[in-house]
């Protein structure tokens, strides 16, 4: 029984996928860095809690508006 192989469409198809998401977190970590640099990482609606030895940072305010931004570019792109 032969093992299956891959032809050279499904390999080029694979090829893209994997470029398309490289250059997807390639442009989240531009992103991050940027809207770090802005001052974008703590937005009023965080929580943060420091104990001892511990610090738990809750990044609501961030979530929320990230959720919105997203929500309205996948509506925009999705009704084309």
């Amino acid at each position: 029984m032969k093992a299956p192989t891959l032809t050279s469409g499904a390999m080029n198809s694979i090829g893209q996928l994997l470029l398309g998401l490289g250059l997807v977190l390639l442009a989240t970590g531009i992103a991050a860095l940027l809207l770090s640099h802005y001052g974008v990482h703590k937005l009023p609606g965080d929580i943060v809690i420091h104990r001892d030895h511990f610090t738990l940072y809750l990044p609501l305010g961030l979530m929320i508006v990230l959720s919105l931004i997203l929500t309205i570019a996948l509506n925009l792109f999705s009704r084309r």
